[in-house]
């Protein structure tokens, strides 16, 4: 059912539905930029930490400049994907959103597969196989892949039942989009034990049935239905049950209880760099006492050296990022684009709040990665990958927000009509 979704797709109700093409958003490249190199100089700066706590812990030979350099040869090859996707027709990635979708879940079950066989393609840590080990080329997280498939597959699919009226209908929508949920959510949260990962795509889902128009007593059920299969998830792993209690727990916690060691090295890390933080390259968390310095945990390493100033600088242009896609979004005619935008918007905006949030202990700890600024090439570049997709569709965007108008069965949420040709100028 999940993979036949697409059959009767008419690709002539969107031919060319677009504004002239204009200049793009070029301040989507300026706030993606800036928390590039600010994730850089983060990694330059406690990159040696991370190389000497790995060498006398596993006896690693990692020179100073690892961590960095690495990080470097992924930016470099995330700006090229970045341009590709940029230049590459969206329509041909919504032309081939089943193939991608299911190259994704393809991908995961090769892993798991790999994992079962102790094959050394998977690498697998802490119990928890979630990247293909692929030599000299590093390795890569197959989630991501079904992240960016998930992403266009859905904007397709619920533009055809937006446009034939079902976007509430129960056979032909929301079961097989809960059969589509449910397949992921047993390879990423149960077999490669990434909750965090789960999460994002949840808030990716639901941030399309929002602007997709769902009912909103649909929406609700469908969002208990999901809350259950999470505690389902949480019940199964004793680590995640840790987690809750920890976080539960608030403020009753120490740092010589396991189970809530590293988030309350994370306060630590964060209450230590005060207003205007320690300065770059005097983190002590960093030397080896903070876990995941240089990947999950990196946002308290920038509260620990920059402080409370350059928290809400970081943040600020995430926000900045993120306004920038609601402006396009609001700003585009065509469904399937607005849903494509959204989804983007749901995988950042999912990130960088579990992220933020489990470090300040407002959110049980996830481990999950912050968007453009953790250590780590295959998000990077998917990141660079469907942010570079959002920037081609700001060429298509209209000085004037698009038109509604009512569809069946979509309750009170109203729909689009055509594209007004009012403008070639970009949105302001």
């Amino acid at each position: 059912m999940a993979f036949n979704l697409l059959k009767k797709f008419d690709r002539s109700n969107y031919q060319d539905d677009l504004n002239r093409s204009h200049k793009p958003d070029s301040r989507i490249v300026i706030f993606t930029g800036l928390l590039v190199l600010f994730g850089l100089v983060v990694i330059y700066a406690i990159g040696p930490a991370r190389a000497n706590v790995l060498n006398h812990a596993y006896g690693s030979d990692y020179s100073s400049n690892y961590f960095f350099i690495k990080q470097l040869i992924s930016i470099a090859i995330a700006v090229v994907v970045f341009v590709l996707m940029s230049k590459i027709s969206y329509k041909f990635w919504l032309n081939n959103a089943q193939r991608i979708l299911i190259l994704g879940i393809g991908s995961c079950i090769l892993l798991a597969i790999a994992g079962l066989l102790h094959s050394p393609i998977a690498q697998c840590s802490l119990g928890a196989c979630r990247w293909f080990e692929l030599g000299p080329l590093g390795s890569f997280q197959p989630a991501e892949l079904l992240k960016f498939g998930l992403v266009i597959f859905l904007a397709q699919f619920f533009a055809i039942k937006i446009s034939a009226g079902k976007m509430n209908d129960v056979s032909e929508t929301l079961t097989p989009l809960a059969v589509l949920i449910f397949i992921v959510s047993v390879f990423v949260i149960g077999i490669q034990r990434d909750m965090g990962t789960g999460i994002s795509m949840i808030g990716i889902v639901l941030a399309m049935l929002v602007v997709g128009g769902i009912n909103m007593k649909i929406g609700l059920k469908l969002g208990a239905g999901l809350l259950v299969l999470g505690v389902l998830f949480i019940l199964i792993a004793p680590h995640r049950i840790d987690r809750v209690v920890t976080f539960l727990k608030g403020d009753n916690t120490t740092t010589s209880d396991s189970s809530s060691y590293h988030v309350e090295h994370a306060k630590i890390a964060l209450g230590t760099g005060g207003f205007s933080g320690v300065g770059i390259g005097n983190s002590v968390e960093a030397t080896g006492y903070l876990p995941e310095a240089i990947n999950d945990s990196v946002f308290a390493i920038i509260g620990e050296m920059f402080g409370f100033v350059g928290s809400v600088i970081l943040l600020s242009l995430f926000v900045g990022l993120l306004m920038r896609m609601l402006k396009i979004l609001d700003h585009l005619h065509e469904m399937r684009l607005k849903l494509l935008v959204a989804g983007v918007f749901g995988w950042l905006a999912s990130h960088v709040i579990l992220n933020v949030a489990s470090m300040l202990g407002l959110f049980p700890l996830t481990g999950i990665t912050l968007p453009l600024l953790s250590f780590g090439g295959t998000s990077l570049i998917f990141m660079a990958a469907i942010i570079g997709l959002v920037f081609q569709l700001s060429h298509y965007t209209s000085n004037v927000k698009s038109k509604e108008s009512s569809y069946e069965n979509i309750g009170s949420r109203r729909g689009f009509r055509g594209t007004r040709h009012t403008s070639s100028r970009r949105s302001s």
